[in-house]
């Protein structure tokens, strides 16, 4: 018969346990996955310092960014260039948030709206239509209105390109007219169709009533004719069009142009009027070029009292725009953008890898910086870990981040000594 020995079971227990320690807890903390470094973001200072531009109080105004353009590429950095992007995001807005009369910008909306029905390629003059006994008519009301035209006869041919000249350039009320009637069969349906294309554009303070704006309630913000401004100037007809001399028309008749105002601050107009209603009102583009950069946008002043306010107001923004507009490095190397440290003490910083530069006008502060980063427990130096991004100039600009220095392991004595972190990080990875 066996006793039972006590001496024996605990000896057998404790054997055991040594042969499971070595056999398990040797194993799991020697060689299993080490816990991943604690991060601790730590952004610095935005590189790129806002520069306001200077708006009217008064008033409702606006900018967009269309584009920054290497004037290499145009040959002559004093030369406007023709833009071809249009930014997303608003620059800055000035005076009040209510929409106000927009006079003669109405116009520029009918010539988008217009293309946008009836397609014109850069240059070509588009299909002909023979002007009837209306378009007459609205040639002598408005002429006795006094308000802005360009003479027609019934019967005469236009083609779609000379109709949006005489209307752009010569701020022609009595072509509008013509043109809305044309492309959409009339003035009412006209509306309907711009109304609806100005809220699928993403300006809902905007609304038009007539097709040239004499009507008051034709009316927007400086931020939606900002936008308004910059699609005209990103359209390849219309900027053609203001870029070009005001050729002759039909019978040899002359369009004087309208748009031009303050060129030699860099400004290129695309609507300019005025009524009693609204005062001044001014859709352009402005270029400012730095070396062989040169960077553009779009603007609209609405409300101005006369055109004495018009032009200091713009001189003030040109002042400002010369001022702001620069490159600055928005990512600069070595600019650590997260702390990483690990459950054994070392420690290493995420920084920006690749530099990155903008050209443009960083009219408000930079967001703040979006930080993405793997799961890091050890690393060399220079080993790529994440990515950072922000925003600035208008648009996303990023970079990677890599390690500044070493994570290294922390050796055999360590993991035996520190079970707790090392199951943890071995249950995390089941």
């Amino acid at each position: 018969m066996s006793r039972f020995r006590p001496g024996r079971v605990i000896g057998v227990s404790v054997g055991t346990l040594i042969i499971l320690m070595i056999g398990v807890y040797g194993p799991a903390t020697l060689l299993g996955p080490l816990p991943v470094a604690a991060v601790t973001l730590t952004p610095p200072k935005p590189a790129v310092p806002a520069s306001t531009p200077v708006l009217p109080a008064a008033g409702s105004s606006g900018l967009l960014a269309i584009t920054a353009v290497d004037s290499a590429e145009t040959g002559d950095a004093a030369v406007e260039p023709a833009p071809a992007t249009l930014g997303v995001d608003t620059i800055a807005v000035g005076g009040g948030s209510d929409p106000l009369p927009m006079a003669s910008a109405a116009k520029i909306i009918t010539a988008l709206v217009v293309l946008d029905a009836k397609p014109l390629a850069a240059g070509e003059p588009g299909p002909a239509y023979s002007l009837v006994t209306a378009d007459y008519q609205d040639y002598l009301d408005y002429t006795a209105e006094d308000a802005r035209t360009v003479i027609v006869f019934p019967g005469e041919s236009w083609t779609e390109r000379e109709l949006l000249q005489a209307m752009i350039l010569g701020s022609s009320n009595n072509h509008a007219d013509t043109l809305a009637r044309w492309a959409f069969g009339s003035v009412d349906a006209y509306l309907t169709a711009a109304n609806t294309w100005l809220a699928a554009n993403g300006m809902p303070d905007t609304t038009v009533v007539d097709a040239n704006g004499l009507l008051d309630g034709s009316a927007g913000t400086g931020t939606d004719l900002a936008r308004i401004a910059g699609l005209a100037a990103t359209n390849p007809v219309i900027a053609d069009i203001i870029a070009q001399p005001a050729s002759a028309l039909v019978g040899q008749r002359g369009v004087k142009n309208t748009t031009p105002y303050l060129p030699e601050e860099g400004i290129a107009g695309i609507s300019r009027s005025y009524t009693d209603e609204g005062g001044v009102c001014f859709l352009f583009t402005a270029t400012v070029a730095t070396g062989d950069k040169a960077f553009t946008f779009a603007g609209a002043f609405l409300g101005e009292p006369d055109y004495d306010t018009l032009t200091a107001d713009l001189t003030a923004l040109m002042a400002s725009a010369r001022a702001g507009v620069t490159e600055l490095p928005v990512l600069a190397e070595g600019d650590g953008y997260a702390t990483l440290t690990t459950a054994w003490g070392d420690s290493a910083d995420a920084v920006v890898a690749t530099p990155k530069t903008r050209f443009g006008w960083q009219a408000a502060a930079p967001t703040d910086a979006q930080v993405t980063l793997d799961d890091v427990a050890t690393g060399r130096a220079g080993a790529k870990i994440g990515r950072v991004t922000v925003d600035a100039f208008g648009e996303s600009v990023s970079s990677t981040l890599e390690l500044d220095s070493n994570l290294t392991d922390p050796g055999p004595g360590w993991r035996l000594l520190h079970p707790v972190p090392l199951v943890s990080a071995l249950v995390a990875t089941w």
